[in-house]
């Protein structure tokens, strides 16, 4: 998709990620429209916007209101003539454990955190994203719709309602874009991992290193760095049902930690079990040979987290 003069929706873009999405838009020449419940905040953003040379207006919304959610799409169509794409970014965090033991007593994870974060994180987005694919339908052309998931939509401890939220963002984003390819719209999702927004930047320093620790590539992310994630699925018409992972690499370091600690203990109930077999029927020596040598030559080698799930005893 050219950029120039398309319209976008940007959700709570006050600041942080939206802030980024709003500005990276308005710099390659889009019109967008701005929400947020943040009006005092979303007005620094709108001129900011506007600066850049484009049309950019503002709207209160709150994302869990259907009703509110219906009527700003709408009237961003009227005030604009048209809508082309919407970034569905707005979200909350309402961290906790879901049991934990204080003075002795048990302490449950608040149905009121659960609700508000998956009201706002899940249900957002499902509506704006309906709000946009049905105008797109109306209007009678294509359209994109980007979603923002995260990388704790595969679990996140102390997260339990915001890693559901981020899950269901991402399931969703893969069945829309089925759903929708036939009407020429196209749907994707970005993933973030640890960004330098002003809430983690405000953040101590030795929970910042902490976080910087658990980064392959040792740094957080710039807002400049999601934006460009965006930009590119706005851009690239063929790109459809898949969630762009921009994390520096925290996936790759999680399961390579689950394969380190994996492996010793696999080997060795696979080479237990070799020995023990032998102890019961000696006519099994050539296969321990062969299990010795299978080990060294090409299993240890190729599959250090999963040996154990070959058959061999």
């Amino acid at each position: 998709m050219e950029l120039k003069d398309k319209v976008v929706i940007v959700t709570g873009a006050a600041q942080g990620l939206g802030r980024q999405f709003a500005l990276a838009c308005a710099e390659n020449g889009m019109k967008v429209a701005l929400s947020d419940m943040n009006t005092e905040v979303l007005e620094k953003t709108r001129k900011e916007c506007e600066d850049k040379g484009v049309e950019a207006r503002g709207y209160e919304l709150n994302v869990t209101q259907e009703a509110d959610v219906e009527a700003v799409y709408s009237q961003v169509v009227s005030d604009f003539g048209t809508l082309d794409a919407t970034i569905n970014n707005a979200g909350i965090l309402r961290d906790g454990l879901l049991v934990k033991v204080k003075d002795g007593n048990v302490q449950k994870f608040s149905m009121s955190k659960w609700q508000a974060v998956i009201d706002t994180n899940l249900t957002g987005v499902f509506l704006c994203a309906r709000e946009a694919a049905a105008n797109f339908l109306e209007l009678k052309k294509p359209g994109v719709i980007i979603n923002i998931a995260s990388v704790a939509r595969s679990g996140n401890f102390g997260q339990s309602n915001y890693s559901a939220a981020k899950a269901g963002v991402s399931a969703m984003t893969v069945l829309w874009a089925q759903e929708l390819a036939q009407h020429g719209i196209r749907v994707a999702a970005i993933a973030p991992g640890f960004t330098a927004t002003e809430m983690v930047v405000s953040l101590r320093d030795d929970i910042k290193e902490n976080f910087v620790k658990s980064i392959p590539l040792r740094r957080f992310a710039e807002p400049s760095e999601m934006s460009d994630g965006a930009l590119f699925i706005l851009r690239n018409d063929y790109y459809s049902g898949r969630v762009l992972e921009i994390d520096g690499g925290v996936r790759i370091w999680a399961i390579s930690q689950v394969r380190r600690k994996t492996h010793c203990f696999t080997l060795w109930q696979f080479w237990f079990g070799v020995q023990a077999g032998w102890l019961l029927n000696t006519s099994l020596a050539p296969l321990i040979r062969w299990s010795r040598w299978l080990i060294v030559s090409c299993l240890l080698p190729l599959f250090p987290g999963y040996i154990a799930v070959f058959p061999v005893v």
